[in-house]
């Protein structure tokens, strides 16, 4: 499917998307009620087909966390980035992919290990790296370690 119709199709899907600046892929900011609809119909369509999810990661950017989902089509060769923000730091949610995409599984653990965003409706959400008694969440920029402190 060609860039402009890609635009089209998510912009249908979700009129309140925003298109970001992204020279390598196209991007799109997702609101998180309509996340799920928008990457189960990438999915699951046949002029689009994104059947690898070849990486998902947290940000975060302050006063919101973020996900971010990179997407490929195997079947049409096209990419794409999909982002979802949430600005609850203290319950921060996002609803599952791993039962769209297999890999999805550990990055979404992963990323609540790290961020604390929890994936809603992930059928083992638990840390994954850290010890279930460990505070906080090491990647978020208000994370302080009394232990290993480093200060840049």
């Amino acid at each position: 499917m060609e860039t402009e119709k890609l635009k089209e199709r998510i912009l249908s899907l979700a009129p309140e998307a925003q298109l970001e600046e992204n020279k390598q892929f196209l991007t799109f900011v997702i609101p998180a009620g309509k996340f799920r609809t928008v990457i189960e119909n990438l999915k699951n369509s046949e002029d689009t087909a994104f059947d690898y999810l070849f990486n998902l990661t947290g940000v975060d950017l302050g006063k919101e966390l973020m996900v971010v989902y990179h997407l490929n089509s195997t079947r049409h060769a096209h990419e794409i980035v999909l982002k979802v923000k949430t600005s609850d730091r203290e319950t921060p949610s996002v609803e599952t992919v791993s039962d769209l995409y297999r890999a999805a599984d550990f990055y979404e653990r992963e990323v609540y290990d790290m961020l604390g965003i929890k994936f809603l409706n992930h059928s083992d959400m638990r840390r994954i790296f850290l010890d279930e008694n460990w505070n906080g969440y090491p990647l978020r920029k208000d994370y302080i370690d009394e232990i290993n402190i480093i200060e840049l």
